[in-house]
């Protein structure tokens, strides 16, 4: 139940992020979809959305391999010279 659980929670942001491209590309080729008045505001929308999305993936990404070790050393947390001592 907790591995589905934590697949839905990573799909929303697949999903948001696809429908963020999906609104730039209609305002790039000028279709206003419904609750937008002009392009640029839908490419605005879709481009947060998009920035959003994958943000949230690669976030969820990054402390994953951070939690398992297996980021780079630049990517890893450093550690204070008192946390080394406990």
């Amino acid at each position: 139940m907790q591995k589905i659980i934590a697949l839905l929670i990573l799909v929303i942001p697949f999903i948001i992020a696809g429908v963020g491209i999906k609104l730039m590309r209609d305002s790039m080729f000028g279709i206003v979809i419904d609750p937008f008045t002009y392009t640029a505001l839908q490419f605005i929308v879709g481009l947060i959305m998009t920035i959003v999305g994958v943000w949230f993936i690669g976030g969820y990404l990054l402390h994953r391999e951070r939690k398992n070790k297996r980021a780079q050393e630049r990517f890893l947390k450093k550690r204070k010279e008192n946390d080394e001592t406990n």
